[in-house]
């Protein structure tokens, strides 16, 4: 399987179709200038931006290794956009996401996946448990999958909630290197017995090449506007470095998933 980097593309959002109110943030169905409809995720919701870098990266790093995810595009928001929108809410949201916001492919006819209908492959589940300890995603649980199932595969959606550590920036050095407690709650953990086989294989593709080439598609713009002090650069750097770190010490995740899994089966 050829798992290249290719560079993410950028559309332009022409018309709003519909808000995911399931969503905390408030995305939205949109259709932009290449004709197709993109799940929208704002720079302007509540989590801003750092979501935004959170879910590109965790997307990307998830399709890099060959699980499946909706394409992921730049979406460039224009400053009369909003203006048309009734809802008062919709429009703030709008006027403070003017430039650019991430668009996931829209999967139509997709539905969530619900453990209790599908069993999935106790390799992919495992590889899928193996990547949220690396991103520290808090977000796969049974309450909120995350997962979508389209044309009878498995694919993975909204990585926002992972890479916590960039919320504080403070000991990013330490939470490198810690176990991810949370995966107690990780909705394929009963499923994931193949854990030591998905580390070595994924340990063996996440060189520090990949992990660069991923992190440098973070735009600068997204990097700099919570702190404007800080080097786009110095930041990215930040990203590669706290991955790096988890994929050499992975046995550390690893463990800990194997310990919560031990206690729940």
């Amino acid at each position: 399987m050829h798992h290249d980097q290719s560079p993410v593309r950028t559309v332009n959002v022409t018309r709003y179709v519909t808000p995911l109110r399931e969503g905390g943030s408030l995305p939205a169905i949109a259709e932009a200038d290449d004709g197709f409809l993109y799940v929208l995720k704002f720079r302007g919701a509540g989590q801003g931006i750092k979501a935004l870098i959170a879910d590109l990266i965790g997307g990307e790093l998830a399709r890099s290794l060959g699980l499946k995810v909706p394409e992921i595009v730049f979406a460039e928001l224009d400053t009369a956009f909003g203006r048309t929108e009734p809802d008062e809410e919709i429009q703030d949201l709008l006027k403070a996401s003017v430039g650019k916001n991430l668009g996931l492919h829209y999967l139509s006819g997709a539905i969530t996946y619900d453990p209790a209908v599908t069993r999935i492959d106790p390799e992919l589940a495992s590889q899928i448990v193996w990547l949220d300890c690396l991103l520290t995603n808090v977000d796969r649980t049974a309450r909120n999958t995350n997962m979508l199932i389209w044309n009878k595969e498995l694919w993975l959606i909204d990585h926002g909630a992972s890479l916590y550590f960039h919320h504080s920036w403070d000991n990013w050095e330490e939470q490198s290197r810690r176990p991810f407690v949370n995966v107690k709650d990780h909705v394929l953990l009963p499923q994931a017995a193949e854990l030591e086989t998905a580390d070595a294989r994924f340990r063996a593709m996440l060189t520090e090449e990949r992990i660069q080439a991923i992190v440098s598609l973070i735009p600068d713009e997204w990097l700099t506007v919570s702190a404007p002090d800080a080097v786009a650069a110095e930041r990215r750097e930040v990203y590669a470095r706290f991955l790096a770190n988890r994929v050499a010490s992975s046995e550390i995740f690893v463990k800990e998933a194997q310990h919560a899994r031990t206690s729940l089966i």
